[in-house]
């Protein structure tokens, strides 16, 4: 069983160049209300065979913690197919090298029936990206926030897919309680496979409760190029 695992095994990597890192909604650079903040990506991926279990890291520069420039993504999970749904469970850490105020942990569930995937993760770390002030006040947790992502990709040219998604923040009752509101995020685009692993995507995304959050929250045209190897 080992060698024939073994064997299988593969290794991918990523990069890519963004023209706005949005996550959830809010952008990852809070500095400027500028359009166009370019964000460099990038991550490897490695998958144990046929097992289903797979492990993988992801980075993107980023700019709204004091002293920190980079988000570290750590992830590991299984994925199976059962009654028609492909499956995927797993747990991912965002690190903040420069400032582990936003560390974060979270559990992922997530199933895919043609062309629909929906997906929750459920913090379980002490914090939710430093929202309850967890570090500053250890009596306020972020713990048991959670997020709901609903999305459609569906081919609809050759080599262009159609995506749109929409998602929804559950902050835990700490979080809440210092007036900070649930919100949706949304997604509307599409990307063109240009060969060679190489890929074009454009899209507008944005959130809700913009008088809430300010700028960060807008709907923003965000343009995206990616090679996978």
């Amino acid at each position: 069983m080992v060698l024939p695992m073994a064997a299988s095994a593969q290794l991918t990597a990523n990069v890519g160049l963004t023209t706005n890192y949005k996550f959830r909604g809010q952008d990852q650079k809070t500095s400027s209300a500028r359009w166009v903040k370019p964000a460099l990506q990038g991550g490897v991926d490695y998958t144990f065979g046929e097992s289903g279990f797979y492990v993988g890291n992801w980075n993107s520069t980023v700019q709204w913690l004091d002293g920190n420039r980079v988000e570290m993504d750590f992830y590991g999970g299984y994925k199976f197919k059962a009654a028609d749904v492909d499956w995927d469970v797993g747990l991912l850490t965002y690190v903040y090298p420069g400032n582990t105020t936003g560390n974060t942990t979270e559990l992922y569930g997530a199933g895919t029936y043609g062309p629909v995937t929906v997906k929750y993760s459920h913090t379980v770390s002490k914090d939710y990206f430093g929202w309850a002030g967890n570090k500053i006040d250890g009596s306020m947790k972020g713990r048991n926030t959670g997020y709901l992502n609903v999305a459609f990709a569906q081919e609809v040219a050759p080599k262009t897919t159609l995506k749109v998604s929409v998602g929804y923040t559950r902050f835990s009752s700490d979080i809440k309680d210092l007036g900070v509101p649930n919100y949706l995020d949304y997604s509307v685009g599409g990307s063109y496979d240009l060969g060679d692993g190489l890929s074009l995507s454009a899209a507008w995304v944005g959130a809700n409760k913009t008088g809430d959050f300010g700028f960060v929250n807008k709907g923003r045209a965000i343009v995206s190029l990616a090679k996978t190897f």
